[in-house]
């Protein structure tokens, strides 16, 4: 990994210390935010797409943005949380191109720099545990609010454990996707970094210097998915994050994308999320 810190933009969102018996069970969670846990007692599991993983003390977890998981605890489980949230600079987040590893094994700084950052940032305590509580539109909002009104020294320390929690996984990072061609690499990167852009397949084609054909099979053995549904895959996931995280009409967000044709945009919406971008926002201002 090679970038300017200066291009990494993250925020806390919510950070404190839960203590749960056999209640830390939630079902398809989705967030466009990361999480961070480091357990201090007890044993429970997450159930993430590739499998269910035991999150035990000794160890930092990681959940990246936009994952759908689930939570199992059948006894007494304690853990301090953090959420991160990456503002992303013309659609393109540094998160989106690695690939953390879920688990690391943590030391006892670890948990000394949650508990300061916990109480640097007492108003950004859950008030309950549950998702639905607090994973929407108002409450996201109502935390930049907080995150720019604090003392500039208290933003400046938080900002510094913040890097160095998330240090402890960027250090075993691993390119997004596991593609071994590079120029299906370099367009991965082109199409996160310009996700605002109307893009078609004949500029990716041109830029990976291939046929379009060819473009479109190699693509397409490399990633899984063909160039149109990984590109609008990754459109769609934008726009639940600026859905949620702004104040943008439907028409704003879709213009934002590349999509001059609003109807256009909330069809591919509406296959994606299973509801409109309207139907999705009132769902999250709960």
């Amino acid at each position: 990994m090679n970038y300017p810190i200066d291009e990494l933009h993250l925020f806390t969102l919510n950070v404190g210390f839960a203590y749960h018996n056999a209640d830390w069970n939630w079902k398809n969670v989705r967030s466009p935010f990361a999480r961070l846990y480091l357990v201090t007692e007890g044993e429970a599991s997450v159930q993430l797409p590739s499998g269910e993983y035991p999150v035990t003390p000794g160890h930092l977890y990681f959940i990246p943005a936009f994952t759908t998981h689930n939570y199992v605890c059948g006894s007494t489980f304690a853990h301090y949380y953090l959420h991160i949230y990456e503002k992303r600079d013309e659609g393109a987040g540094i998160l989106d191109e690695w690939d953390l590893p879920f688990e690391v094994a943590s030391c006892q700084q670890d948990l000394e720099l949650l508990q300061r950052l916990a109480h640097l940032n007492p108003f950004l305590k859950l008030p309950r545990s549950n998702p639905e509580a607090y994973d929407n539109q108002q409450t996201l909002v109502s935390n930049f609010q907080l995150n720019v009104r604090r003392p500039f020294c208290d933003k400046v320390e938080s900002r510094g454990i913040l890097f160095i929690l998330l240090s402890r996984f960027l250090k075993y990072a691993t390119p997004r996707a596991d593609v071994a061609d590079s120029r299906i690499r370099q367009v991965l990167v082109h199409i996160r970094r310009h996700i605002g852009e109307s893009l078609d397949l004949d500029e990716l084609a041109e830029l990976a210097c291939m046929s379009k054909d060819h473009f479109i099979r190699t693509f397409k053995k490399e990633v899984g998915e063909t160039p149109n549904v990984f590109l609008v895959n990754r459109k769609m996931e934008e726009a639940e994050l600026l859905l949620v995280t702004t104040d943008c009409s439907v028409k704003q967000v879709a213009l934002r994308l590349g999509y001059e044709d609003g109807s256009y945009f909330n069809k591919l919406f509406k296959k994606y999320a299973g509801m409109t971008p309207q139907q999705y926002r009132e769902a999250h201002w709960r």
